[in-house]
């Protein structure tokens, strides 16, 4: 069992639940919130964001998934991410679950 926890700028929320539905994933959560970045001392290139902002409306999802189901979502998301024309991407992390219930 694998958590899953995806974060992207809010635009791209739609595009996410697509992409949950592909991967069949029957059941997530979700929420909004700030996306907050110090640019200070980086290049706006290398904000996640795409811009000199500090604060961006994102959200964030969390799914309990097996292996299978993990490794579709990656790829979906790495196609959706290299067809972006924006810096904004979808950021997504797998965690190992050692117990569940």
């Amino acid at each position: 069992m694998k958590l899953l926890v995806i974060t992207a700028v809010a635009a791209f929320e739609n595009d996410i639940k697509k992409m949950l539905k592909q991967a069949q994933v029957k059941g997530y959560s979700y929420q909004n919130v700030k996306g907050y970045i110090d640019i200070s001392e980086k290049e706006t290139e290398d904000n996640w964001f795409g811009s000199e902002m500090n604060e961006n409306e994102s959200v964030v999802f969390y799914a309990f998934l097996d292996q299978q189901h993990v490794n579709t979502f990656f790829d979906l998301a790495a196609v959706f991410n290299e067809q972006q024309e924006s810096l904004s991407k979808i950021h997504i992390a797998s965690f190992e679950v050692e117990k569940h219930n």
